[in-house]
């Protein structure tokens, strides 16, 4: 069968398509994260923290189709990505889904008895639950950017050469806040949309804080990304139609190379833009009492953070810090030509389906969560 997309295209469509899912992890997922880490400080009283619980309890589980989307397009699409760091971060990643779990138990047994200590302990656990997961998904981002220490031997065996606590440097940290402070700006733009009285008055006061940190911490990483001699170049003639081998094409460890793609593609400037006008507009919205401008400016903090990463790193994915030539990129770690182009056409079919059936579920659970619903609504958590 003859393919009518060149191999160069394709892997840079999945290229595009992993963005777009980690995107839409964020926007989804995220504010159900930083719902959950505003959970004991914005809701007072069980009745205040039964609204925030609600606010997300119905779509929740939902979002997380966006996040096994993600993880099933890295194994299928960047197989080489999947399994360095499947291995290499699997202590970290495992640390994520025991917080995550946390999540599910929490909504479905916390209102199982009407005692406060019983209450009050899952709503820690909740927390809990939000706070973790967006830290250490900020870790993993200042690991990718540093380079993570593992290396491919001629037959293409990994071997990981770092730690759980080695993961957390100065730099990571500081991403890790700053995808703390990113979430939680998000969730309070969502609960800005679904909750009344006084929790809506402490959600804008913490999303105000949020925003803030955000435009600090963003600007802060931009200037450690700048001259702290992070990056990597790559190194030789690369043939983005050649084989998938991260031994073909060569790369090194270059000083500022991160921002290598701005000099060459100015247009790509938007995205640093957009991570901090997001923020700004947020920060208007929480001051005009514009919710909707609040939620639109928490999303766009979002895209322009999360695409500031992937358009400084392109085309590398998972660069390695300790053998630059094992690095992974978009021209050297993805499947076969047929794979891609397979899994391209279901995606043309199944994408616009899960898109449609979650527009349809939000449109349906449209409206604020209010006090009168928490006291009479048997369903509610």
């Amino acid at each position: 069968m003859t393919i009518p997309l060149d191999y160069e295209t394709l892997r840079v469509i999945w290229w595009l398509l992993l963005g777009v899912l980690l995107i839409g992890f964020a926007l989804t997922d995220g504010f159900d994260l930083g719902s959950a880490a505003l959970l004991p400080f914005a809701g007072r009283t069980d009745e205040e923290r039964r609204m925030i619980i609600n606010s997300v309890g119905a779509t929740w589980e939902g979002n997380q189709v966006w996040f096994i989307l993600g993880g099933g397009a890295i194994f299928a699409a960047w197989p080489f990505v999947y399994a360095v760091s499947f291995s290499g971060f699997y202590l970290a990643m495992f640390l994520v889904l025991s917080a995550l779990i946390l999540r599910p138990v929490g909504f479905k047994y916390r209102s199982k008895k009407p005692d406060a200590r019983w209450r009050a302990g899952w709503d820690w656990a909740l927390f809990v639950g939000g706070l973790v997961p967006a830290l250490v998904f900020g870790v993993a981002v200042g690991n990718v950017l540093v380079g993570a220490p593992f290396r491919l031997d001629g037959d293409l065996r990994m071997f990981y050469e770092g730690s759980l606590l080695g993961l957390f440097t100065p730099f990571t940290l500081l991403t890790g806040l700053l995808s703390v402070a990113m979430l939680v700006l998000h969730g309070a733009g969502w609960l800005s949309l679904k909750t009344e009285g006084p929790v809506l008055q402490r959600v804008r006061l913490y999303g105000q804080g949020a925003a803030i940190l955000s435009i600090l911490l963003f600007a802060i990483g931009g200037l450690f990304v700048a001259w702290s001699g992070m990056g990597y170049r790559v190194d030789g003639v690369i043939d983005p139609n050649g084989p998938s081998n991260p031994h073909l094409g060569g790369a090194v460890a270059a000083a500022g190379a991160w921002l290598d793609n701005y000099a060459a593609h100015p247009w790509m400037l938007l995205a640093p833009i957009l991570g901090f006008a997001g923020p700004v507009l947020a920060l208007l919205g929480i001051r005009g009492q514009r919710d909707t401008l609040v939620f639109a400016g928490s999303s766009i903090a979002n895209v322009g953070i999360i695409s500031t990463v992937g358009l400084s790193m392109f085309p590398f994915i998972l660069p390695s810090s300790i053998d630059p030539g094992s690095s992974l990129t978009a021209w050297n770690a993805s499947s076969s030509h047929g794979t891609l182009f397979t899994m391209l056409i279901c995606t043309v079919i199944f994408l616009p389906i899960v898109l449609a059936y979650t527009a349809w579920a939000y449109k349906v659970m449209f409206g604020r969560v209010t006090d009168r619903e928490i006291r009479l609504n048997p369903d509610f958590y």
